[in-house]
């Protein structure tokens, strides 16, 4: 179903000019030129990961990963950890970047094993998706996981992480994961990721009837 047109859109929008302001070893910014839908032609500043590979659709990936064992709940293996550019710690979905050669399914399960010490089996990748279109070209597929709790590699998990890196996991059990996560914001001050936050909001309307929902949080 096509949207509604804009009575001065008369034009195809592209882009005419990227140039680079300033780079670093992980991030660059660009000013970048472009042709609006009425002809102007304008300027954007925008963010790019300095670590995309050519022909590369996706950047990085982000993984939904259900750990299921006998007695147990079922739980949505989570990170939480400290974030610069936030001043504060987020609760996110284990994630990572594609590396060369690498397809979205090999990297979750490596970025999965890594951040978490979980091994799991891929069950659903995304398309390409966007993160902030309004700031960067950043892309990510999400992939579920599913993880075998029973299997021995998995009662005792080990992460394998680098000396910079302090990441902590989480479970969360899959039928209280909106309240969890609003437990977490309250009591440890932390900020979710949006798209956690949207999947905990997509999991309450699969869990409850229309008119059993919990209101949100104002």
């Amino acid at each position: 179903m096509s949207g509604i047109e804009h009575p001065m859109a008369t034009t195809v929008p592209h882009i005419t000019k990227e140039e680079v302001i300033a780079a670093g070893k992980w991030v660059k910014l660009e000013k970048t030129t472009y042709v609006d839908p009425a002809g102007n032609t304008r300027t954007w500043e925008t963010a790019k990961r300095t670590t995309r590979q050519t022909n590369q659709e996706a950047d990085g990936v982000g993984i939904i990963a259900l750990l299921k064992r006998t007695l147990h709940k079922d739980c949505v293996v989570m990170v939480k950890q400290f974030r610069p550019p936030m001043g504060r710690c987020t609760l996110e979905f284990p994630a990572g970047l594609i590396d060369e050669g690498e397809s979205a399914e090999v990297a979750a399960l490596r970025e999965l094993k890594e951040e978490t010490g979980y091994k799991g089996e891929v069950v659903g990748v995304t398309p390409v998706t966007c993160l902030d279109p309004g700031l960067s070209n950043s892309t990510t597929q999400i992939v579920a996981v599913n993880i075998n709790g029973d299997d021995p590699e998995n009662i005792n998990p080990t992460q394998q992480l680098g000396k910079r890196e302090f990441v902590e996991v989480i479970l969360l059990p899959l039928g209280e994961f909106q309240h969890k996560i609003d437990e977490l914001i309250s009591k440890d001050q932390i900020i979710v990721d949006s798209k956690v936050y949207i999947f905990s909001m997509g999991l309450t309307q699969a869990f409850f009837k229309p008119n059993e929902l919990p209101v949100l949080k104002q």
